[in-house]
């Protein structure tokens, strides 16, 4: 089952290179990573280009994951059996990683939120309302993406303990430590890809996300 998990690993960041944002902003004649937060997400593409912008390239790069979850499904359930759950969290888990880390844009690429929320949905899709829900709140009081981003980050892995500590993820009992263990680096991707904003959100000085600043098109500073 090793080469079955690299393969879909492989699989899933060659999905992941499909960069959304980047290419959206190619046909507004700019590079998204030059404005805003300077990454090539969802995020950023809402603050520099505006709410359709944002949301065609959320669902691009949450559709890629679900996309490389669902070739890995197709490629092995018939092999693995139950164990097909694991093999598809790691295509999951590569299409995060060729999202952030996209090695023909010198590994500048996004942040990965909208690609875990592709893999919740896909995983295990009871998990989705209250990470969604956290997010509207906090955005909603705070203003602040970046600290719904990280609390949705580590929501998800505290579901994911407790649904397969209940037995619900339909994963047999020898491969929940591995699933674990993936689901940690889910969360730990979305904490670093979020460290600068983890500062300035200890200092005070993060930025505040206002509908109206939306589509702002301000230069990276």
């Amino acid at each position: 089952m090793m080469v079955s998990r690299i393969l879909c690993l492989v699989v899933g960041y060659v999905l992941g290179l499909f960069q959304t944002g980047y290419l959206y902003g190619k046909t507004q004649h700019i590079d998204i990573r030059e404005y805003g937060s300077g990454n090539a997400g969802a995020t950023n593409t809402l603050r520099t280009l505006g709410v359709k912008a944002g949301l065609a390239v959320f669902l691009g790069d949450a559709g890629k994951t679900m996309l490389s979850m669902l070739i890995a499904w197709l490629l092995f359930h018939k092999t693995y059996g139950d164990g097909i759950r694991l093999l598809a969290m790691y295509a999951g888990l590569g299409s995060v990683l060729g999202h952030n880390f996209p090695f023909y844009m010198k590994f500048k690429g996004g942040k990965g939120v909208a690609c875990t929320a592709g893999f919740i949905l896909a995983f295990y899709p009871p998990m989705a309302p209250v990470c969604l829900l956290l997010f509207i709140l906090v955005v909603a009081f705070t203003k602040y993406v970046s600290l719904g981003s990280i609390l949705v980050g580590i929501c998800f892995f505290a579901q994911l303990v407790i649904y397969g500590q209940l037995g619900y993820l339909g994963v047999r009992q020898e491969l929940l430590a591995e699933v674990y263990v993936l689901g940690a680096f889910f969360m730990l991707l979305i904490l670093g890809r979020h460290h600068a904003n983890i500062g300035r959100l200890l200092s005070g000085t993060e930025n505040k996300f206002s509908m109206h600043k939306a589509g702002s098109m301000e230069k990276k500073k």
